[in-house]
């Protein structure tokens, strides 16, 4: 096991799995450019911790940490993911994998085999801005992922990193429409974009207004980070 596909591990949250105490794995690499991401050195940089020291990390915490968020960059990029997390749901430990949905079959092979317990699928834009804001060909993926999780029960959210220069309320409110007319119901998290911070694509400060609207439906409740 001596990939170091893993750049960084925050080892205790209370923020990413919803209601359980978790570690959070940072995977590098990432086959999306957003503009506002804010992990660059995760998203352009290399690996550095060897899986084989997760496992001794996850090992001594049994009974301390109840999951484990596999995340990036693009952990689903790495071709020892399966394995990776077939090796964590071993140890005792309930998954969570943060995705852009860009690898919708090995999503539905983890789901098959009961390998995730949780997933964060990350809704960048709808097509007329998806190729602009994420620097790629991926909307399809991420619409066949969605369709995916939509017809298992697994738990899963829906969440949208807001910038005022790429999205607007209207678009927002599209997003929705959409996430309605493919039946999605609870919560949608719009996560206001952190300003003063590095970027992949060096944006200015997004105006907040944004957070002042209820848009929520009868089936769909936005929520605001």
């Amino acid at each position: 096991m001596l990939t170091k596909a893993i750049s960084s591990i925050t080892p205790f949250t209370l923020l990413d799995y919803p209601h359980k105490a978790a570690c959070i794995l940072w995977y590098a690499g990432c086959n999306m450019r957003c503009l506002y991401c804010y992990n660059p050195e995760i998203v352009l940089g290399k690996g550095t911790i060897a899986f084989d020291a997760i496992l001794s990390f996850l090992d001594k915490r049994k009974g301390l940490l109840d999951a484990v968020v596999f995340s990036g960059g693009e952990c689903t990029l790495h071709k020892s993911i399966y394995n990776h997390i077939m090796q964590v749901k071993t140890l005792g430990f309930l998954v969570k994998i943060d995705t852009n949905g860009s690898k919708p079959e090995l999503l539905q092979r983890l789901i098959d085999e009961n390998a995730l317990d949780y997933v964060a699928l990350d809704f960048k834009a709808l097509p007329s801005k998806f190729q602009y804001i994420t620097q790629s060909k991926l909307y399809a993926a991420f619409k066949q992922s969605l369709v995916i999780l939509l017809a298992n029960t697994i738990p899963f959210e829906v969440r949208t990193t807001y910038h005022s220069e790429l999205l607007d309320e209207e678009d927002i409110k599209k997003m929705i429409v959409f996430l309605e007319t493919h039946h999605y119901v609870g919560n949608y998290f719009i996560q206001h974009f952190r300003n003063n911070t590095k970027t992949l694509g060096n944006l200015s400060y997004s105006k907040k207004n944004i957070l002042e609207k209820n848009l929520s439906t009868t089936t769909i409740n936005v929520v605001f980070r």
